[in-house]
């Protein structure tokens, strides 16, 4: 009998996507890889509308081998059941798949002080149900997955051949058929209190079960996708805790849509270009038409000669946005100073207005490093999902999103054969801060700011030496920590104010260098799902944001883990705490939905003053 769970669309984009392990009540599945995704109802998804991610991805992947060089990227929305539709055909859903294969019984035989429960295979397990074995003397025993299985970098993942684990090194050729048994002793939760052990007497701990290289090189399976890698692995593989937060990183792409222009017919194109975007003439448009009866009802009223020239101005503006990074064209259309930005219609992607200064309350000394806001009252984020990496998140997008996602992109594959990706829309709204350039490089030209950051440099360099791709990373620019310290402040003090929870509000951060210039700012926004988006309170603050942000300045100046936290230095560390300066739980860090960069590169002294550092603070008193 096949059983169903329910996951939201942006659940499968965001955190349980292909080769997500997911815990049921009875048993754990892994979500199956796109070729497991049922979008033959066409109804039942929809093609999402966002040319830059298709032209970042499409470029990354097909240098990555991903992508077939004759294959055209779409984004695509999951797809959706409807309990209300009537049909004999497959229901809308992903298929899951029963991982990991191995079972451990619930209940535990005392001996002394071990606890002792027995491990079994999936397939010896009662097949009505498969939720309980049946002991030699008759008895119905529940069982539970088994919480360790193994994997590697590339994102592989296969069962532990417990039987082989346990024997290595044992003498014997043949394969043991004696029962195995998880042993536990005490209750501190140790690996060398816990063992494998067999029947015959071998046994295995869970530390020793942790040494590289114990269970052998990788053979590339990929339980999410019906084929395993086709070329070979060569990675030793893992020992792997399936409930671990290092079992699975996705990778996800997110850009904030922008409009190609500000009027009705342009708007219609954009909504219907998944059925437009191959037209050229008037003639193949007329065929366009009488194809699609929605398309032909949407543009009633347009001829075909015009919607054609509209067709090529949407087309030419959107090869000029692709030539720079998301966050590049992304930056320059919201810190444009025009007063409105995109177009107020309740189907808007984008719709901002720049303020003026004294109406953010911005006319305060300590935020002149803040050159002007920008009330973005409707924005669409879109995000999507192209790969996944397991044991090591992949690197960060910093400035520009294009060399950090050209690394990142090296994670597993989502589909044996790829032609689409998953992404969800979220509705929403935000600030928009531009910071003054002038500003940032007068603060930068500070010899005790220059010393602040050697200081951080060694610690990302220490960090760096342990990293495969070493050669390909970059040290962030300062000004990336001083907005970024910022933000994460900011975002605290707004959800006391305006009653979001810290973890609706995300952040985009801009430091961002170039030929063309220099591009400083932040966005804070909340966005949902559902074309309603949210309910304006986040760009209701505004006519008190200065006040706001002079209380989540005067917040951060002190942490309770002082002198502590003050005095961190990022050079005594090789792990990610070597990326950040004075920056704790208790003072800088959000939950890591809400910060683009994991709670990484932060640190107190270069935002304000700290008790440890003077002199380094873009927001001096």
């Amino acid at each position: 009998m096949t059983k169903r769970i329910t996951l939201r669309q942006s659940q499968l984009v965001i955190g349980f996507g292909p080769g997500a392990m997911v815990d049921l009540p009875t048993r754990s599945v892994v979500i199956g890889g796109l070729d497991l995704w049922n979008m033959r109802e066409r109804d039942t998804w929809r093609i999402v509308p966002e040319p830059r991610a298709v032209a970042v991805l499409e470029a990354l992947l097909r240098a990555n081998g991903r992508l077939a060089e004759d294959k055209r990227l779409t984004l695509r929305t999951p797809p959706a059941h409807d309990e209300a539709r009537t049909g004999t055909g497959e229901p809308a859903g992903v298929e899951a798949r029963i991982f990991p294969a191995w079972f451990v019984a619930r209940e535990a035989d005392e001996l002394g002080e071990v606890r002792r429960r027995r491990l079994v295979r999936w397939r010896d397990l009662d097949p009505r149900g498969r939720t309980d074995l049946i002991d030699d003397d008759g008895r119905r025993i529940a069982v539970t997955p088994i919480r360790f299985v193994a994997g590697c970098r590339k994102g592989h993942l296969q069962d532990i051949d417990w039987s082989y684990a346990v024997h290595v090194g044992s003498g014997t050729t043949e394969r043991c058929t004696q029962p195995l048994w998880m042993e536990e002793r005490g209750t501190s939760g140790d690996p060398s209190a816990t063992r494998i052990v067999c029947g015959c007497g071998a046994a295995l701990s869970l530390r020793d079960a942790q040494a590289d290289g114990r269970f052998g090189k990788c053979g590339g399976r990929r339980p999410w996708l019906r084929t395993p890698e086709p070329t070979e692995c060569g990675e030793n593989l893992r020992f792997l805790n399936r409930t671990a937060t290092n079992a699975y990183f996705p990778q996800v792409l997110t850009v904030i849509s922008l409009p190609a222009a500000e009027d009705d017919l342009t708007r219609l194109i954009e909504a219907h270009w998944d059925a437009i975007d191959w037209v050229a003439t008037a003639a193949e448009m007329t065929i366009a038409r009488r194809a699609n009866p929605g398309l032909r009802a949407a543009l009633d009223g347009w001829s075909d000669a015009d919607v054609v020239a509209r067709i090529a101005q949407v087309r030419a503006a959107g090869q000029q946005t692709l030539a720079r990074a998301p966050k590049v064209a992304e930056f320059d259309l919201l810190a444009s100073g025009l007063a409105e930005i995109g177009v107020d219609a309740p189907d808007a992607r984008l719709h901002a207005r720049t303020l003026a200064r004294a109406a953010w309350d911005g006319d305060r000394p300590r935020l002149a490093p803040v050159a002007s806001a920008v009330a973005v009252h409707r924005l669409c984020e879109v995000a999507c999902l192209y790969g996944f990496t397991r044991f090591e998140a992949a690197p960060t997008a910093i400035d520009g999103d294009l060399e950090d996602l050209h690394i990142a992109v090296e994670g597993a594959a989502l589909a044996s054969d790829l032609e689409w990706l998953p992404a969800v829309e979220q509705r929403g709204e935000g600030i928009f801060l531009r910071f003054d350039p002038a500003a940032i490089r007068a603060w930068l030209a500070r010899p005790a700011v220059a010393a602040r950051g050697e200081l951080l440099y060694r610690g990302w360099e220490r960090w760096r030496g342990n990293q495969a791709y070493a050669d390909r990373l970059h040290f962030p620019r300062l000004a990336y920590y001083a907005i970024h310290g910022f933000a994460h402040a900011l975002m605290t003090e707004i959800a006391l104010d305006c009653g979001y929870p810290a973890t609706a509000l995300k952040e985009r951060l801009y430091a961002i260098v170039d030929e063309e210039g220099e591009r400083y700012g932040l966005l804070l926004y909340t966005a949902s799902t559902g074309s309603q988006g949210t309910l304006g309170g986040l760009v209701a603050v505004l006519p008190r944001l200065g006040a706001i942000a002079e209380r989540a300045l005067d917040r951060l100046a002190l942490c309770s883990g002082d002198p502590i936290c003050a005095e961190h230095d990022p050079d005594t560390h090789a792990d990610e705490r070597a990326l950040s300066g004075a920056a704790c739980h208790s003072c800088l860090l959000v939950a890591e939905t809400s910060c683009e960069a994991r709670n990484l590169y932060l640190d107190r002294a270069l935002t304000v003053p700290t008790i440890a550092v003077a002199g380094t603070a873009l927001f001096a008193e």
